[in-house]
């Protein structure tokens, strides 16, 4: 039976603190649920992202599996905190193999790289913040614990999980300053939803700090690192996988590679500037790689590299034959092991004002200069890290890049140097997933 109780939910004497914001929040997403689902059967015309597996976001799981037994329920909302919840399911599903693993995602790119990582485990899409939809969500699942990455905050879904006494855990959790000003505006009622976390494992104090200015008691925080930072990686096989992707990208040894990862509408036509302009001044051949951040953007950096006259080869066609100076990467969930092959890095989402940043160890670990433009407020510590480490360098606009990625590749020696420095700086920052394993282990 749908559990129903949506205004006052009381669980073994508890009961759980709310705000008039959040009623009004409730009372919202109940009246509109009925019309979601009248819309439900014609949802494939919706434009944009929203039409993509939308009964799932109204709770209905038809793939579902039967199999309840003991079950954690995972949440990650987008392509970056997926890789994370492959790096964290792989080990609790060694340590505690009892348990039934459902990943819930928020995003189409997430969901099908999920599907595709994860062929044995049950990859839904989140239900919408609605009483309905979440009630059915929880009901079908039954989760002991309710894992949360990073901070997607439903404040209905945590809330009910918190009223039907499951546990909640934040792993990889951040705030970062902007979300921490919205979030102000928002007290007490944030508070009340942030209270339904059990335990929350953070990425750094100064999120620790904006949680607790939040409301968030310090017993139940603690600084672990970033999980993101712990993804697989085999040391003594470095040098096979970057030589196997060099093969298939059909790099000759004496070109370099120029990898840009990660990019976004705007940025591409200021790479592609650069490398126009090293390519003029250096006589090393420069191949470039294009890694667009969503892929429904291929045809748009094509149009613009074909107004830019240049030729250019898909890396999914390449087979190890390739004839363009230009590669777009239009496969998914690659790029983490795709940067082995680089020479230079350049880590996108970070060139314009409207942006925060990618991962930056994710290039880092394999001991490449790392490079990056002003705007990484969202990974403003691995920035610090990197250019303090002489592994990483902040470029202010496209001329500073050619300039300096120029220098770098003529001077043998600080090339070198910036390789050990950036892959030393890397390997500095694993051991999260330890920690963060111990903390979601208090509840299985």
């Amino acid at each position: 039976m749908v559990y129903t109780d949506f205004f006052l939910p009381l669980t073994q004497g508890k009961r759980v603190r709310r705000s008039l914001l959040l009623d009004i929040y409730r009372l919202t997403g109940l009246c509109l649920y009925p019309l979601a689902r009248l819309l439900a059967p014609i949802s494939p015309a919706f434009p944009g992202r929203s039409a993509y597996l939308f009964p799932e976001r109204l709770g209905l799981y038809p793939r579902l599996s039967a199999d309840r037994g003991p079950t954690v329920w995972l949440h990650a909302a987008s392509m970056g905190e997926v890789q994370a919840a492959l790096v964290l399911l792989a080990a609790l599903r060694e340590q505690f193999g009892q348990y039934r693993y459902v990943l819930s995602v928020t995003s189409r790119q997430g969901h099908e790289l999920a599907r595709a990582r994860l062929r044995d485990l049950s990859c839904i899409m989140a239900p919408l913040d609605m009483p309905q939809a979440v009630n059915r969500a929880i009901d079908l699942i039954g989760p002991a614990l309710y894992i949360c990455l990073e901070t997607e905050l439903w404040p209905l879904l945590l809330t009910t999980l918190s009223a039907r006494a499951v546990p909640l855990v934040l792993l990889n959790g951040r705030m970062s300053e902007r979300s921490f000003r919205r979030y102000r505006r928002l007290a007490p009622a944030i508070a009340g939803v942030l209270r339904s976390f059990s335990r929350m494992a953070l990425i750094g104090e100064a999120d620790r700090r904006r949680f607790g200015a939040l409301g968030v008691a310090a017993g139940c925080m603690q600084v672990t690192g970033n999980l993101k930072f712990d993804a697989p990686f085999d040391e003594a096989g470095a040098g096979a996988i970057r030589a196997a992707y060099r093969r298939r990208l059909g790099l000759a040894e004496e070109e370099r590679l120029l990898l840009c990862g990660s990019t976004h509408g705007g940025e591409e036509a200021l790479l592609i500037a650069a490398w126009q302009e090293l390519g003029r001044k250096r006589a090393i051949p420069l191949v470039l790689a294009l890694a667009p951040r969503h892929l429904e953007r291929l045809a748009e950096v094509e149009n613009l590299l074909q107004e830019r006259g240049l030729a250019w080869q898909r890396l999914s066609a390449l087979a190890g034959k390739r004839t363009a100076p230009v590669i777009l990467v239009d496969t998914m969930g690659e790029l983490a092991d795709l940067y082995a092959a680089g020479d230079c890095l350049f880590c996108g989402g970070s060139l314009l004002p409207r942006l925060s940043g990618h991962n930056l160890m994710e290039a880092a670990r394999w001991g490449r200069p790392v490079y990056f433009g002003p705007y990484t407020r969202d990974w403003q510590d691995a920035a610090n890290l990197l250019a303090g480490s002489g592994g990483g360098f902040r470029v202010a606009d496209m001329a500073a890049l050619v300039d300096h990625v120029g220098a770098l590749l003529r001077d043998a020696h600080a090339y070198e140097r910036a390789c050990r420095a950036a892959h030393d700086c890397a390997a500095s920052q694993r051991g999260a997933l330890a920690r963060q394993l111990a903390v979601a282990a208090e509840f299985l």
